[in-house]
């Protein structure tokens, strides 16, 4: 493929969403005009990610040099399989919540700049996938964290605001901490550019140093992708703003954390296997157990997926702690149900606040009879979150699983299968609570019809089909996971493709 196609596809992703956000400013107070333009622009961002899809799929590894600065010395952009997997989603949970977006958010929160902020998000989102340098993976963090803080702060209602002012504490902490392990890094090493680094750190000779730096990403990375124990902002956070901006921080904002902690430990931190993976395993099964527990001690439906967010995460680091091609790519199908299945209940939250105006399961109930097909919705990414089969996380546990028996590493194998037990627990409290057991106040469920209701109804449909398909035709997806996760074990191409010659 011609150099300039390269760089115009490796750009779209970061490009579409960037120029929807200057188009929706320059809409400002024309309402139904960025509404046009946001839905225009998040389908643009799912095409631009399925056509990057394409080509990395049939061609490999592609990157492209800015600005004609080689390697390293200029910004580069670079997709993997991995990386273009991530963008799909990232264009596919944009293009979902921003439908959903058009009848959750309110008309103040939109007159304030919600479009233009939830395209520089993912304009975020898309640039640290396709990232090849440490310090401009940086860079998109704090784009995302400024668009996120802003989202979250929206409204400005009391509890948000304390929400709001944890979550950016602690991510200017982890930024903070991210930032000096940078610097120190370049002295190390003399380069930031990801491949390169590979190669450098090959040669370093203090392995203790290369070590402490690999701690030091995995505290700013892992308060990121809120692990144990870096968790608890989260919790704090995501359950108070509109249902729509909570769905589209699950699906994606943890998930940058998990795939730069997944992008650091395949391709430049793997000098000391039995010491950084060993603990990382360890923060996996305690981030699983943590999570599930806050989760069952919740009583408001938001609280409790925000725990599950947490506890889902360890699952995800448990397959790169396991460091074998399939407990690797265990994880990345894990990654890609997981990312579908916490954007939908998220959705469905909403959804349930909206007929009953409240999250509080002690206040919820009935819906199962008035509202069946929202019951449906919600059990499908209810039962896939705990494993149970066909559905699309049973075949993401089940890789994990096996991965971590033939390595005998039984101890993480029962504590993902006890978790599973107590998610699935957790989910159906949710489900005896909200849909099964009778309303107990007197006042009927909302009956609902036309366009708000379609708007929120349609995306957790979609979604909750993505699920099934999932499930049901698993051998392909797996299958490209395991390429995905077999480059990312052996990042010669990663290599090759950013800086020619011999890796």
């Amino acid at each position: 493929m011609p150099e300039m196609e390269v760089h115009l596809f490796l750009l779209l992703p970061i490009l579409v969403p960037f120029l929807t956000a200057i188009l929706s400013i320059l809409a400002w107070g024309r309402r139904r005009l960025q509404r046009i333009l946001s839905l225009v622009g998040v389908a643009g961002l799912l095409s631009a990610g399925i056509n990057l899809f394409i080509i990395v799929r049939t061609g490999g590894t592609q990157a492209a040099q800015m600005g004609n600065w080689p390697a390293p010395f200029g910004i580069t952009l670079v997709a993997d399989l991995f990386s273009a997997i991530m963008v799909v989603l990232a264009g596919l949970m944009g293009l979902a919540v921003g439908v959903y977006a058009l009848a959750d958010v309110d008309p103040g929160r939109e007159s304030f700049g919600f479009h233009p902020l939830y395209h520089i998000l993912l304009m975020g989102v898309c640039g640290a996938f396709l990232t090849g340098d440490i310090f401009n993976l940086f860079v998109w963090f704090e784009v995302m964290l400024i668009a996120s803080f802003v989202l979250l702060a929206l409204g400005g209602e009391r509890a948000q605001m304390e929400g709001a002012i944890k979550y950016v504490t602690l991510n200017l902490v982890a930024s903070a901490i991210f930032l000096a392990a940078v610097g120190i890094l370049y002295g190390v090493a003399g380069t930031l550019n990801m491949a390169d680094l590979a190669r450098q750190l090959r040669e370093v000779t203090y392995q203790n140093l290369v070590n402490a730096l690999a701690m030091m990403f995995l505290i700013a990375f892992g308060i990121k992708a809120a692990v144990f124990p870096l968790y608890f902002w989260l919790p704090a956070a995501y359950h108070t703003p509109p249902a729509a901006v909570s769905a589209i921080f699950a699906g994606l904002l943890t998930k940058v954390g998990v795939y730069a902690i997944i992008r650091v430990f395949t391709l430049l931190f793997v000098q000391d296997v039995a010491y950084t993976h060993t603990l990382i395993l360890v923060v996996a099964g305690l981030t699983m157990v943590t999570g599930v527990l806050g989760a069952i001690t919740q009583n408001d439906f938001r609280r409790i997926l925000s725990f599950q967010i947490v506890s889902t995460t360890g699952y995800m680091i448990m397959g790169l702690a396991l460091f074998t091609p399939l407990a690797l790519a265990g994880a990345i199908f894990y990654i890609i149900h997981d990312i579908i299945v916490k954007t939908n209940l998220f959705l469905i939250s909403g959804m349930v606040r909206y007929l009953q105006g409240t999250y509080q399961l002690k206040y919820l109930g009935g819906l199962y009879a008035t509202h069946p097909g929202l019951a449906a919705l919600f059990l499908i990414p209810a039962l896939s979150l705990a494993g149970l089969p066909p559905l699309s996380g049973f075949w993401a546990k089940l890789a994990l699983v096996r991965a971590g028996l033939e390595l005998e590493q039984y101890a993480i194998v029962a504590t993902a299968l006890g978790v599973s037990l107590i998610t699935l627990f957790s989910m159906t409290q949710i489900w005896a609570e909200v849909f099964w057991k009778k309303n107990p106040t007197d006042e009927p469920a909302l009956v609902v019809s036309g366009n708000g209701w379609l708007l929120r109804f349609y995306p957790a449909l979609a979604l909750a089909a993505c699920t099934l398909l999932i499930g049901l035709v698993a051998e392909p997806i797996f299958a490209l996971s395991m390429s995905a996760a077999e480059a990312l074990l052996d990042p010669s191409g990663y290599i090759q493709a950013v800086l020619g010659g011999t890796p």
